[in-house]
């Protein structure tokens, strides 16, 4: 081989060993020298959950009353279900009730086959009519004497009663301030034992803020609804629950 040729082939080789270094040097994760010796602050950071609450006292309730009625034959027991609700619709309506506060949530007829003393069907047939309204009944006072005079008027099935407070915006700010100042206490005392220095606030989260429905159980038909009914109700309190979230920044 000439002199030449071995000269410009050792630069060729050269050139390629280069290029193959400075592509090495540009893959990502591949950290210099020089980055490692620069001297960056580390940012650093406190993460605190506080929670708040606040008592309400219930100012609405919401309550099923119902219609149910068996019959032979399947119109009668339509017609009869018919008038009865509506009987109760009009003492609701006249105990104070507003229209607008009573809803149809429910209205059915299935066919019941009877069955005698040994469990053999008889071949009668009874009709089963059940029709529902959802009553939202705005002034507590009168709850109780609201559900006799529906039961006295025909209602045999009274079930769901729900207490719950209309407008929450008051003690939601309340549980949210509650919450914010039980984390701020957490947070202070957590810098001051590990002696940290708190910096800005880098950001916060809220949860929660519904109140679960005090509810009370279906009460049966007849005597057993008359006997509940005379039974003074009581909303009680209710609370609200509101839990945040908190970075801090730490120095």
């Amino acid at each position: 081989m000439s002199k030449k040729t071995l000269i410009l082939s050792s630069m060729i080789i050269l050139a390629l060993f280069l290029t193959a270094c400075g592509s090495i040097a540009a893959q990502p994760g591949v950290t210099s020298v020089l980055a490692a010796d620069d001297d960056e602050k580390v940012f650093r950071t406190l993460s605190v959950s506080g929670t708040g609450r606040a008592t309400l006292t219930p100012d609405i309730a919401y309550v099923t009353i119902g219609v149910h009625t068996e019959g032979k034959d399947a119109s009668q027991a339509v017609a009869q279900n018919n008038s009865d609700t509506q009987a109760v619709i009009d003492t609701l309506e006249a105990a104070g009730v507003d229209e607008k506060d009573i809803k149809t949530t429910n209205f059915s007829i299935y066919p019941q086959q009877q069955y005698d003393d040994q469990g053999k069907p008889t071949g009668d047939i009874t009709y089963i009519v059940n029709n529902s309204v959802y009553v939202t009944v705005r002034d507590l006072d009168a709850i109780g004497d609201i559900l006799n005079a529906a039961v006295k008027s025909g209602a045999n099935a009274i079930s769901g009663i729900q207490f719950d407070v209309e407008d929450k915006t008051e003690a939601l700010a309340e549980a949210q301030e509650a919450a914010v100042a039980n984390a701020e206490a957490q947070a202070e005392n957590l810098a001051q034992a590990a002696s940290l220095e708190l910096g800005e606030i880098q950001s916060i989260n809220t949860f929660g803020g519904a109140i679960p429905f005090p509810k009370y159980d279906g009460i049966g038909g007849g005597a057993a609804v008359m006997e509940a009914a005379a039974v003074p109700v009581s909303p009680g309190q209710m609370i609200i629950s509101v839990e945040v979230s908190m970075v801090y920044a730490i120095q």
